[in-house]
């Protein structure tokens, strides 16, 4: 009795287990998208990178605290030393020459150069002697200017900071891309049910319809070539019930690795329709895209860069000279504390510098070639500012005349519904013929195919609105 009882109890617990659904709108499964997507994962992961790639920059421009040390460095080979004749001895050594050193640094991005403070230590034992020196520097402060070259950090500090801005309206351009593919996917399921129903619901009415045939053809009220057709008929729905429910399970396996659900419920999806669409200015949509678009920050961006180009090319074809200047003290002994006794003063100052002579027109060449590419990229960003324009102007045209078109297959579906109605009820009465009632079928199964294709194009114009002006038109607020 038992074991009936829990049998009884695993067959309900199974059958309730496979009726589970989930209803989702198109909302949910965007924000599902937005939250669990391998995709998403990906657009965060770039964005992290992005973000410690700017912390990278920044700390050029902050103080550097840098521990330098060779410890140890013992050494014990055979060194050659030229006598006072002119001969050469091998002498062996054995010693042990460490060091250590701490500086602080800091980059001055106005001129290019460095600033710093340094202490160090050094230690020299040499075995063989048994004896011990210490040398260093107690403390010097030091500048490395670069003279008439290309400043770097210039350059960088008003590059970077439009890289980073990138960075963040390209993630968000990355959820909007997420949200369209999550779209395409809902409607890829949206149909396959709308298919599934049409083909489940035919197949019902074939059913009824056949049955009625049957009963006037005994009654001699219809041919027999009706009673074909009917029976071709319902052999075609039962195979578009049998491909609708596989290309059902299919949309749904898609839908779900997408968005990241992982249950096995079935999934239920509400048809979008927009109860109020939104009214958008295509000057409004042009203004947010360029207030908000990574590719209108690039624009700016690439103009630095192809001005820096030119003024590196300038630069690099004079005179590259680099100051140095040390001040400090320093000493030598035979123990540290000897170091701090009395220590010396140590000065240096030195300025290198390098200037082409003959180099057969390579520097001019390099200007002449940054300044074309200047050229070209002024040219090249003209021609995207105006297809960016255009492509937000021919969306919001694609998005007005599809808010039309919806509106009317969504009549259509009514109007070919109703009339499928009508054509059933006259077939039963025997006032229509099986190829009108055929017709009326089709029409109806393609008019509520078409609105459903409508709805798609709707609500994809919409999003890829969204991703071209970063701009939520329904909310009237930056994404």
């Amino acid at each position: 009795m038992k074991q009936h009882i829990t049998l009884a109890f695993f067959l309900v617990s199974t059958a309730l287990s496979a009726q589970q659904v989930e209803r989702l709108s198109l909302s949910q499964v965007v924000e599902l998208a937005k939250a669990k997507s391998i995709a998403a994962r990906q657009a965060a992961t770039t964005k992290e990178t992005r973000y410690w790639e700017f912390r990278n920059y920044q700390s050029d421009y902050k103080p550097q605290l840098i521990l330098d040390s060779r410890l140890p460095a013992f050494s014990r080979s055979f060194q050659e030393v030229v006598q006072p004749d002119g001969a050469i001895q091998f002498q062996p050594i054995r010693n042990n020459n460490s060091s250590v050193g701490i500086s602080l640094e800091q980059n001055i991005a106005r001129t290019g150069g460095t600033i710093y403070a340094t202490t160090q230590l050094q230690r020299f034992d040499d075995f063989i002697r048994d004896a011990t020196l210490y040398n260093g520097t107690v403390f010097a402060v030091g500048l490395s200017q670069p003279l008439f070259q290309f400043n770097d950090l210039k350059w960088d500090k008003r590059i970077e900071p439009l890289k980073y801005r990138e960075s963040i309206q390209e993630y968000i351009e990355s959820m909007e891309n997420i949200a369209t593919t999550a779209s395409s996917l809902f409607f890829d399921l949206l149909l396959a049910q709308v298919n599934q129903s049409i083909a489940e619901t035919n197949l019902k009415n074939t059913n009824d319809i056949l049955t009625i045939a049957r009963e006037k053809f005994e009654l001699g009220k219809t041919s027999r070539n009706e009673i074909l057709q009917l029976q071709l008929e319902q052999l075609k729905a039962r195979k578009a019930v049998g491909t609708a429910k596989r290309d059902l399970e299919i949309a749904t396996l898609n839908l779900k690795a997408y968005i990241g659900l992982q249950n096995d419920a079935r999934l239920e999806l509400q048809e979008p329709i927009p109860s109020n669409p939104p009214v958008i200015s295509a000057q409004t949509a042009i203004d947010e895209a360029f207030a908000n678009r990574a590719d209108a920050i690039a624009f700016g961006r690439r103009t630095l860069e192809a001005q820096r180009a030119v003024v590196k090319a300038k630069t690099e074809r004079g005179l590259n000279a680099t100051l140095t200047a040390n001040l400090g003290f320093s000493n030598r002994g035979q123990s540290v504390g000897d170091l701090y006794q009395q220590p010396q003063n140590q000065q240096l100052v030195t300025i290198e510098f390098s200037m082409p002579i003959l180099d057969w027109g390579r520097a001019q060449s390099s200007l002449k070639t940054a300044e074309a590419n200047q050229k070209l990229t002024q040219y090249t960003i003209e021609q995207d500012k105006q297809n960016f324009q255009q492509a937000i102007y021919t969306q919001v045209t694609l998005f007005d005349m599809l808010k039309d078109q919806l509106s009317l297959t969504e009549q259509a579906d009514s109007i070919a519904t109703e009339k499928y109605q009508i054509a059933r009820e006259r077939y039963v009465l025997g006032d229509l013929s099986i190829t009108d009632l055929s017709i009326a079928f089709t029409e109806k199964d393609q008019a509520r195919r078409d609105f459903i294709g409508a709805l798609r194009d709707y609500w994809a114009a919409f999003y890829q609105l969204r991703w071209l002006t970063l701009y939520d038109f329904e909310k009237q607020e930056k994404l």
